[in-house]
């Protein structure tokens, strides 16, 4: 056959030793029609078959023993004196770090972090300690409503069900609902709160108290020093909030009666410390009697980004939380049972409300900071513990972008834009309130006073100063250079801040818009939205349940069945119902049922129920929100 014509196939292939003999074997059977024996395999034959059988065994030798060590890593990780460990959770001593971002959603961190690396000059791959503790998401709707408030996410933590908003550690049917920590305390652990708002705001106070809705904050107070169903239930609690400890016959006090809570509390054995002497005092929670008491501003402690110009005044979240730890750990230190704390960044919130890009981003990293520091707490701690930290919900509707005009926008957004600033709107709106009110304070001052109210509140001064005056407009510009790094401002913006007495928004409002709008940084609401929001966990293993997408009762049930309190959960609540039967007064006014039912997932036409602004934002009044 000519070359060209061989098939294709065969050009160039080798014949094999034996291919020869097997075709005359062929040829031989076709011939005689005798069926020829099969050869016998030679050595060569079976030493292939060997090892291949012994390749596969030794793979799934080794994948076996990958999944074994996996699970024991997830499962099975006891420190010297954490006990056996079974079923996933420890079976000895034991602690329990719950912290929460209120407010907190997931473009908090992409802000927060690009704002970091922007500010400092850090690589795009330098990431928060949160993001590498991340393992999962939650779902918040509460009972009422599928945008829940910080009273229903709270109670879906602390007593692992869901509830209306507003609600206390009650449940829609009016009744209380154990919580993980009245539980823990009755089990024989030690517990705290520390928070940077009120001790008596909603998240804390569904630790340790029970009402009917989340104003009652002096019946909250008067709980959560032991005037309580179930007695003192709390060993620790440092935050902000001391207007409702004091009677209403002394300076600072915001209760309705002239009760003297922080007596009640000496009396019931609390210590007690209210300033940042007192703190220093404390020595990072080195020999300190418990129970304490520590209440460091009259109603919430300043924002992060303005409270470290007051250093002297307040403590920080971190130091709080470091010196929590440690008190406890001391004062457990002989016990076979450890501690229950939970840690609030309680004004990520706060920011979110006031769609403040600046202060948001110093609170985020403010929580960043104390959660590094409870990760180090129980590294070096010999008791097993572990970590859990989530939001109860996202505040402001947050985007990491703005669209600023009609025409189609820019990919961009701008973080270094919030570096240039060195004060909160809240801090700059108390400045021009007294300023027009005649106190005539310089830019930057660092005093921190009662938030501004609704210009229809008593409480707002008079204006001194005219808002058309060329002396007034000249300190707006001056603390927007010094407190924003704005010094482009515009005529009207000028205007609107020099008229805030009148204007729908308060000042802090309008601070916070013009610095967000030049970072291009985007929100829908003054309020809450209905994002998921992330969990994050000191080990994933000890926290598995949690992982992927969670309801937020998850979290409340794996804090209790960690703790092994099941058993006491169900008790406390039997107690606490029994108690609300017999006379319910101590959980303040009784909501009517449309107050607690499920009215928020049908379309009602509420676009026309308030009066809205040209720049379509929610008008008068809107500063009075629900956090």
């Amino acid at each position: 056959m000519p070359r060209g014509e061989e098939p294709l196939l065969s050009q160039g292939r080798p014949s094999s030793d034996r291919s020869d003999d097997r075709s005359m074997e062929e040829e031989d059977a076709l011939l005689t029609g005798q069926k020829q024996e099969p050869r016998k395999q030679g050595w060569a034959f079976w030493r292939e078959i060997g090892l291949f059988a012994w390749a596969v065994i030794a793979t799934a030798l080794v994948i076996i023993l990958a999944v074994l060590y996996q699970h024991q890593q997830q499962t099975s990780s006891p420190k010297p004196s954490g006990g056996d460990w079974k079923n996933g959770r420890p079976t000895g001593k034991r602690n329990l770090i719950f912290m929460v971002s209120d407010g907190m959603g997931p473009t908090s961190l992409s802000l927060t972090r690009s704002f970091r690396q922007a500010a400092t000059g850090l690589p795009i791959d330098d990431v928060l300690v949160l993001d590498e503790h991340l393992i999962g998401s939650s779902r918040t709707r509460s009972t009422s409503s599928l945008i829940t408030d910080s009273a229903a996410g709270a109670t879906a933590f602390s007593c692992g069900q869901k509830s209306y908003n507003g609600a206390i550690s009650v449940l829609p049917n009016r009744d209380p609902c154990g919580t993980v920590l009245e539980a823990a305390k009755r089990a024989g652990y030690l517990t705290g709160l520390v928070v940077t708002t009120r001790i008596t705001d909603a998240t804390p106070a569904c630790f340790a108290a029970h009402v009917h809705h989340r104003e009652e904050e002096d019946k909250i107070a008067e709980q959560e020093v032991g005037e309580h169903p179930l007695g003192r239930v709390l060993d620790l609690m440092l935050g902000g909030g001391r207007c409702h400890f004091l009677p209403n016959t002394t300076d600072g006090s915001c209760r309705d009666d002239d009760l003297d809570v922080v007596d009640l509390a000496k009396k019931k054995g609390f210590s007690y410390v209210s300033d940042r002497k007192g703190f220093d005092g404390l020595n990072f929670g080195t020999g300190i009697k418990l129970p304490l008491l520590g209440l460091f501003a009259d109603t919430d402690i300043p924002y992060e980004v303005d409270r470290r110009n007051m250093d002297d005044v307040y403590p920080s979240l971190d130091e709080m939380a470091r010196t929590a730890l440690t008190a406890l750990q001391d004062a457990t230190e002989d016990s076979d049972k450890g501690f229950f704390l939970m840690i609030e960044g309680s004004r990520i919130d706060h920011a979110g409300h006031g769609n403040d890009p600046v202060a948001q981003v110093h609170e985020v990293l403010a929580y960043d900071k104390a959660f590094s520091s409870v990760l180090d707490f129980l590294e070096r701690d010999d008791v097993e513990g572990v970590l859990v930290g989530t939001s109860d919900h996202e505040t402001g509707g947050l985007a990491t972008a703005r669209q600023l005009h009609d025409a189609y926008p820019e990919y961009h957004w701008f973080p270094a834009v919030l570096a240039n600033a060195s004060h909160s709107a809240e801090n700059l709106a108390y400045q021009l309130r007294d300023h027009i009110a005649g106190k005539h304070i310089s830019p930057l001052d660092t005093g921190i006073r009662t938030p501004p109210r609704s210009p229809a509140s008593p409480d707002s001064p008079s204006p001194s100063l005219s808002s058309n005056s060329a002396e007034l407009k000249q300190y707006i510009r001056n603390l927007l250079s010094t407190g924003l790094g704005i010094s482009d401002a515009t005529d009207r913006e000028i205007s609107r801040l020099a008229h805030s007495s009148s204007d729908p928004w308060p000042a802090s409002y309008i601070f916070a818009d013009m610095i967000s709008r030049r970072a291009q940084v985007g929100w829908t609401t003054h309020g809450h939205s209905a994002v998921d929001v992330n969990i994050y966990a000191s080990d994933s293993g000890q926290a598995k349940p949690l992982r992927g997408n969670r309801e937020n009762t998850e979290i409340g049930k794996f804090m209790a069945e960690y703790l092994d309190l099941d058993s006491e959960m169900e008790a406390v609540t039997k107690e606490l119902k029994e108690m609300a039967d017999a006379g319910a007064e101590w959980m303040g006014k009784v909501l009517d049922d449309g107050k607690v039912g499920n009215h928020g997932d049908h379309y009602e036409g509420d676009f026309k129920k308030r009066g809205l602004m040209e720049c379509g934002c929610v008008g008068a009044g809107v500063e009075d929100h629900v956090h």
